[in-house]
Protein backbone atom coordinates (compact mmCIF):
# COMPACT_ATOMS: atom_id res chain seq x y z
CA UNK A 1 0.00 0.00 0.00
CA UNK A 2 1.76 3.56 -0.59
CA UNK A 3 2.21 6.04 2.14
CA UNK A 4 -0.95 8.46 2.10
CA UNK A 5 -0.14 12.37 1.83
CA UNK A 6 -2.03 14.88 3.27
CA UNK A 7 -2.26 18.01 0.64
CA UNK A 8 -3.91 21.31 1.80
CA UNK A 9 -5.69 23.10 -1.40
CA UNK A 10 -6.15 26.88 -0.38
CA UNK A 11 -8.13 29.04 -2.60
CA UNK A 12 -7.67 32.76 -1.12
CA UNK A 13 -10.50 34.98 -3.07
CA UNK A 14 -11.13 39.08 -2.30
CA UNK A 15 -13.15 38.51 0.94
CA UNK A 16 -13.16 34.72 1.32
CA UNK A 17 -10.86 31.92 1.92
CA UNK A 18 -11.90 28.24 1.08
CA UNK A 19 -9.53 25.39 2.15
CA UNK A 20 -9.89 21.96 1.88
CA UNK A 21 -6.93 18.64 3.14
CA UNK A 22 -7.18 15.61 1.03
CA UNK A 23 -5.53 11.87 2.11
CA UNK A 24 -3.32 11.41 -1.40
CA UNK A 25 -3.15 9.37 -3.77
CA UNK A 26 -6.93 8.18 -3.11
CA UNK A 27 -8.10 12.11 -3.42
CA UNK A 28 -9.83 11.67 0.27
CA UNK A 29 -11.02 14.43 1.46
CA UNK A 30 -10.72 14.65 4.99
CA UNK A 31 -12.61 17.84 5.91
CA UNK A 32 -12.97 21.60 4.42
CA UNK A 33 -13.52 24.93 5.34
CA UNK A 34 -14.48 28.68 4.15
CA UNK A 35 -13.82 31.51 6.39
CA UNK A 36 -15.96 34.14 5.11
CA UNK A 37 -16.63 38.17 5.68
CA UNK A 38 -13.04 39.02 5.54
CA UNK A 39 -11.80 42.65 6.12
CA UNK A 40 -15.18 43.25 8.27
CA UNK A 41 -15.50 42.77 11.65
CA UNK A 42 -18.53 40.28 11.29
CA UNK A 43 -16.29 37.52 10.41
CA UNK A 44 -16.89 33.65 10.24
CA UNK A 45 -14.70 30.36 9.54
CA UNK A 46 -16.45 27.20 9.44
CA UNK A 47 -15.31 23.38 9.21
CA UNK A 48 -16.65 20.03 8.89
CA UNK A 49 -15.14 16.79 8.91
CA UNK A 50 -15.99 13.19 10.61
CA UNK A 51 -15.18 14.67 13.84
CA UNK A 52 -17.88 17.06 13.56
CA UNK A 53 -18.71 21.10 12.55
CA UNK A 54 -16.65 24.01 13.49
CA UNK A 55 -18.00 27.73 13.84
CA UNK A 56 -16.19 30.54 15.16
CA UNK A 57 -17.49 34.40 14.93
CA UNK A 58 -14.82 36.93 14.96
CA UNK A 59 -13.54 40.16 13.29
CA UNK A 60 -11.38 39.24 10.77
CA UNK A 61 -9.95 42.23 9.07
CA UNK A 62 -7.79 40.84 6.83
CA UNK A 63 -6.19 37.44 5.18
CA UNK A 64 -3.78 37.11 7.23
CA UNK A 65 -5.91 37.25 10.54
CA UNK A 66 -7.61 34.06 8.32
CA UNK A 67 -5.24 32.38 7.95
CA UNK A 68 -4.30 32.20 11.35
CA UNK A 69 -7.76 31.11 12.34
CA UNK A 70 -7.52 28.39 9.45
CA UNK A 71 -4.67 26.89 11.12
CA UNK A 72 -6.51 27.05 14.80
CA UNK A 73 -9.10 24.96 12.92
CA UNK A 74 -7.20 22.27 10.97
CA UNK A 75 -5.67 21.51 14.61
CA UNK A 76 -8.74 21.95 16.86
CA UNK A 77 -8.43 19.77 19.67
CA UNK A 78 -12.19 18.54 19.19
CA UNK A 79 -12.55 19.39 15.29
CA UNK A 80 -9.62 19.52 13.88
CA UNK A 81 -8.40 17.73 10.50
CA UNK A 82 -4.90 16.76 11.45
CA UNK A 83 -3.76 16.49 14.73
CA UNK A 84 -0.37 18.46 14.27
CA UNK A 85 0.25 21.01 11.17
CA UNK A 86 3.17 18.97 10.70
CA UNK A 87 0.94 16.58 8.77
CA UNK A 88 0.53 17.97 5.68
CA UNK A 89 3.02 17.00 3.36
CA UNK A 90 2.01 19.15 0.56
CA UNK A 91 -0.11 22.53 -0.09
CA UNK A 92 -1.77 24.04 -3.33
CA UNK A 93 -2.89 27.37 -3.95
CA UNK A 94 -5.30 29.05 -6.78
CA UNK A 95 -4.11 31.95 -8.02
CA UNK A 96 -6.25 33.80 -10.50
CA UNK A 97 -3.39 35.75 -12.29
CA UNK A 98 -0.59 34.46 -13.73
CA UNK A 99 -0.28 36.11 -17.15
CA UNK A 100 1.37 35.03 -19.99
CA UNK A 101 4.07 33.95 -17.85
CA UNK A 102 2.57 30.39 -16.59
CA UNK A 103 0.59 27.76 -19.16
CA UNK A 104 0.91 24.88 -16.41
CA UNK A 105 0.84 24.54 -12.35
CA UNK A 106 4.48 25.50 -11.08
CA UNK A 107 6.47 24.59 -7.45
CA UNK A 108 6.45 28.07 -6.16
CA UNK A 109 9.90 29.55 -5.63
CA UNK A 110 10.65 33.70 -4.84
CA UNK A 111 10.51 33.83 -9.02
CA UNK A 112 6.92 32.77 -8.51
CA UNK A 113 6.37 35.13 -5.82
CA UNK A 114 7.81 37.86 -8.24
CA UNK A 115 5.51 37.27 -10.70
CA UNK A 116 2.38 36.91 -9.45
CA UNK A 117 3.16 40.16 -7.79
CA UNK A 118 3.88 41.60 -10.51
CA UNK A 119 0.28 40.35 -12.34
CA UNK A 120 -1.45 41.89 -8.74
CA UNK A 121 -1.93 44.88 -11.65
CA UNK A 122 -4.07 42.40 -13.77
CA UNK A 123 -6.09 40.99 -11.01
CA UNK A 124 -5.86 43.77 -7.97
CA UNK A 125 -8.59 41.92 -5.83
CA UNK A 126 -7.40 38.38 -6.12
CA UNK A 127 -3.20 38.32 -6.65
CA UNK A 128 -2.60 39.97 -3.61
CA UNK A 129 -4.60 37.41 -1.53
CA UNK A 130 -3.25 34.75 -2.92
CA UNK A 131 0.03 35.99 -2.10
CA UNK A 132 -0.84 36.27 1.30
CA UNK A 133 -1.92 33.17 1.45
CA UNK A 134 1.13 31.50 0.38
CA UNK A 135 3.30 33.72 2.36
CA UNK A 136 1.47 32.86 5.39
CA UNK A 137 1.75 28.84 4.58
CA UNK A 138 5.28 29.38 4.60
CA UNK A 139 5.19 30.91 7.91
CA UNK A 140 3.57 27.48 9.29
CA UNK A 141 5.24 24.63 6.99
CA UNK A 142 8.40 26.39 6.06
CA UNK A 143 9.46 22.86 4.64
CA UNK A 144 6.48 22.18 2.70
CA UNK A 145 6.18 22.51 -1.15
CA UNK A 146 3.64 24.49 -2.29
CA UNK A 147 2.43 24.95 -5.81
CA UNK A 148 0.74 27.51 -7.69
CA UNK A 149 -2.58 26.49 -10.19
CA UNK A 150 -3.11 29.37 -11.87
CA UNK A 151 -6.86 30.24 -13.24
CA UNK A 152 -5.65 31.80 -16.49
CA UNK A 153 -2.95 28.87 -17.55
CA UNK A 154 -5.15 26.94 -19.30
CA UNK A 155 -6.39 29.25 -21.68
CA UNK A 156 -2.78 29.95 -22.62
CA UNK A 157 -3.27 27.96 -25.64
CA UNK A 158 -5.67 30.37 -27.13
CA UNK A 159 -4.43 31.61 -30.93
CA UNK A 160 -3.95 35.34 -31.38
CA UNK A 161 -7.19 35.84 -33.48
CA UNK A 162 -8.77 34.55 -29.56
CA UNK A 163 -6.90 36.55 -27.73
CA UNK A 164 -5.76 39.81 -29.85
CA UNK A 165 -8.46 43.15 -29.42
CA UNK A 166 -9.05 45.11 -32.23
CA UNK A 167 -6.89 47.12 -31.19
CA UNK A 168 -3.52 48.76 -32.38
CA UNK A 169 -0.82 45.79 -31.48
CA UNK A 170 1.78 48.11 -29.54
CA UNK A 171 -1.57 48.20 -26.51
CA UNK A 172 -0.70 44.50 -26.31
CA UNK A 173 3.39 44.70 -26.56
CA UNK A 174 3.40 46.99 -24.43
CA UNK A 175 0.57 46.81 -22.00
CA UNK A 176 -0.41 43.12 -22.40
CA UNK A 177 -3.80 44.11 -23.14
CA UNK A 178 -5.37 41.06 -24.20
CA UNK A 179 -7.95 38.14 -23.58
CA UNK A 180 -6.38 35.98 -21.12
CA UNK A 181 -9.38 34.12 -19.57
CA UNK A 182 -10.22 33.05 -16.63
CA UNK A 183 -12.28 29.98 -14.76
CA UNK A 184 -8.80 27.59 -16.09
CA UNK A 185 -8.45 25.65 -13.38
CA UNK A 186 -12.98 24.50 -13.66
CA UNK A 187 -12.80 24.48 -17.60
CA UNK A 188 -9.89 21.94 -17.95
CA UNK A 189 -11.62 19.62 -15.34
CA UNK A 190 -15.28 19.76 -16.63
CA UNK A 191 -13.48 18.60 -20.30
CA UNK A 192 -11.42 16.23 -18.58
CA UNK A 193 -14.37 14.89 -16.60
CA UNK A 194 -16.88 14.97 -20.02
CA UNK A 195 -14.61 13.11 -21.78
CA UNK A 196 -14.69 10.06 -19.11
CA UNK A 197 -18.06 10.34 -19.12
CA UNK A 198 -18.81 10.04 -22.97
CA UNK A 199 -15.74 7.60 -23.14
CA UNK A 200 -14.27 9.79 -25.48
CA UNK A 201 -10.69 10.94 -26.03
CA UNK A 202 -9.59 14.38 -26.24
CA UNK A 203 -7.34 14.24 -29.83
CA UNK A 204 -10.96 14.10 -31.91
CA UNK A 205 -13.53 15.74 -29.34
CA UNK A 206 -14.42 19.46 -29.40
CA UNK A 207 -16.31 20.57 -26.44
CA UNK A 208 -17.85 23.91 -25.19
CA UNK A 209 -18.01 24.00 -21.48
CA UNK A 210 -19.56 26.23 -19.17
CA UNK A 211 -19.08 27.44 -15.75
CA UNK A 212 -22.31 28.89 -14.31
CA UNK A 213 -21.95 30.57 -10.18
CA UNK A 214 -21.93 34.03 -9.26
CA UNK A 215 -19.27 34.38 -11.70
CA UNK A 216 -20.09 32.71 -15.36
CA UNK A 217 -17.89 31.71 -18.42
CA UNK A 218 -17.63 29.67 -21.40
CA UNK A 219 -14.93 27.55 -23.25
CA UNK A 220 -14.50 26.40 -26.76
CA UNK A 221 -12.26 23.28 -26.29
CA UNK A 222 -10.36 21.52 -29.27
CA UNK A 223 -7.97 18.43 -28.66
CA UNK A 224 -8.09 19.82 -24.88
CA UNK A 225 -6.56 22.86 -25.49
CA UNK A 226 -8.35 25.93 -25.36
CA UNK A 227 -8.94 27.92 -28.46
CA UNK A 228 -11.88 30.64 -27.09
CA UNK A 229 -13.61 31.83 -23.87
CA UNK A 230 -15.71 34.44 -22.96
CA UNK A 231 -13.98 36.15 -20.78
CA UNK A 232 -11.24 39.06 -21.48
CA UNK A 233 -8.89 41.19 -20.01
CA UNK A 234 -10.31 40.91 -16.90
CA UNK A 235 -12.87 38.58 -15.70
CA UNK A 236 -16.17 41.13 -16.58
CA UNK A 237 -16.28 40.26 -19.98
CA UNK A 238 -18.39 37.83 -21.31
CA UNK A 239 -21.60 36.10 -19.59
CA UNK A 240 -24.11 38.23 -17.75
CA UNK A 241 -23.19 37.57 -14.14
CA UNK A 242 -24.44 37.80 -10.46
CA UNK A 243 -22.85 41.37 -9.75
CA UNK A 244 -21.09 42.08 -13.66
CA UNK A 245 -22.75 43.24 -17.01
CA UNK A 246 -20.82 41.39 -18.98
CA UNK A 247 -20.46 41.90 -22.58
CA UNK A 248 -21.95 45.64 -23.11
CA UNK A 249 -21.60 47.92 -26.45
CA UNK A 250 -19.34 50.87 -25.37
CA UNK A 251 -21.70 53.09 -27.22
CA UNK A 252 -24.09 52.69 -24.45
CA UNK A 253 -22.53 54.86 -21.80
CA UNK A 254 -22.14 57.91 -23.91
CA UNK A 255 -25.90 57.35 -24.92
Amino acid sequence: MPDLKKLLVINCGSSSLKYEVYEMPDKKSLGKGQVERIGTDKGVIEQSSSKGEYKLEIPILDHQKAMELVADALTDSELGIVDVIDEIDGVGHRVVHGGETYANSVIIDQDVINAIDKNSELAPLHNPANLTGIQQTTKLLPHVKQVAVFDTAFHQTLPPAAYLYGLPREYYEKFKIRRYGFHGTSHRYVAAKALEMCKREACNTNIITCHLGNGASITSIMAGKSVDTSMGFTPLAGLLMGTRSGDLDPSIIFY
